[in-house]
């Protein structure tokens, strides 16, 4: 037998012989403690109540950690209840210690249960808890549901919505996959899980490609855009510079011409940016001009 079960079962039998305290004996342990830094008292609050570390532990452990773990993690919990109890308050110190030993273990799962980490929300909390717990209940129901079904009605219960429970359900059926893990190919060769996965991303030398490009065509054309004059200048900027292009009715009110001299007016602008770009070498930018 290992060490560590050793210790765990030296655990549980000294805490199954630790008396029960009564309620005022809770309360002057706990005075003491508070009031007077008193580390017996404390030794005495916190061993009577391993029994009840040991017993909410246990219900978790079925998310694959080491019971000693859980318990370790538990006494933390029972710790701080013991740092923050308010004995003047007149509740029994293990009503309230349980829930601190309680959130003290889920933490701790959340923590190492997957390399990835998750359910950091409260209602997220609930649903890694009791998703389990709920499908196994649905299923023992006699009903015949599918997934969606069982998704929704998971969903309704805890407050969340599907797509969260068909997310942490994924989560929960399969352990963590390194992407380094090796795979065979269809063709027989051996490679990386990495290797198949695919990014519609641009590859790093087509960004720094298209980012010395955009550069370069947005100096062409502001070289470019100073042979117009200042209504031409304009016009351009709001037909074609800008996201939302102006119509010509609207430019030819703010210029107080019409709209087919407008027209007129872009098309000669059109015509000089062309030559202005084709005379520096920039004629592919008219793509940008002209979308």
């Amino acid at each position: 037998m290992s060490t560590s079960n050793i210790e765990r079962r030296d655990l549980v039998r000294k805490a199954m012989k630790a008396p029960y305290l009564t309620r005022e004996q809770e309360h002057e342990f706990a005075v003491r403690w508070r009031d007077q830094r008193d580390e017996k008292a404390l030794e005495q609050l916190s061993l009577s109540h391993t029994r009840l570390v040991i017993s909410v532990a246990s219900r978790f452990r079925n998310f694959g950690l080491p019971l000693g773990d859980l318990i370790q993690e538990g006494h933390v919990g029972l710790l701080e209840a013991a740092a923050r109890f308010e004995p003047e308050r007149e509740v029994r110190f293990s009503t309230y210690a349980t829930w601190w030993i309680r959130a003290s273990i889920q933490d701790y799962i959340l923590r190492n249960w997957s390399i990835v980490r998750g359910g950091t929300s409260s209602t997220q909390k609930a649903l890694f808890f009791n998703l389990r717990r709920l499908r196994a209940k649905l299923s023992g129901s006699g009903q015949n549901l599918a997934d969606h079904e069982v998704h929704r009605k998971i969903a309704e219960a805890i407050g969340v919505k599907i797509d969260d429970v068909a997310t942490m359900n994924a989560r929960l059926s399969g352990p963590d996959t390194s992407l380094n893990a090796p795979m065979i190919d269809t063709d027989g060769s051996s490679a990386d899980r990495q290797d198949f996965l695919v990014s519609d991303s641009p590859l790093p030398d087509e960004i720094v490609t298209e980012s010395i490009d955009g550069e370069r065509r947005r100096k062409w054309l502001r070289s470019a855009l100073r042979v117009l004059n200042d209504r031409e200048l304009k016009i351009v900027k709001e037909r074609r510079l800008s996201d939302e292009g102006a119509t010509l009715e609207s430019l030819g009110q703010t210029l107080g011409i019409s709209k087919e001299r407008v027209r007129q007016i872009e098309n000669r602008a059109m015509e000089k940016l062309k030559a202005a770009l084709m005379a520096n070498g920039g004629a592919s930018s008219m793509v940008s001009v002209h979308a």
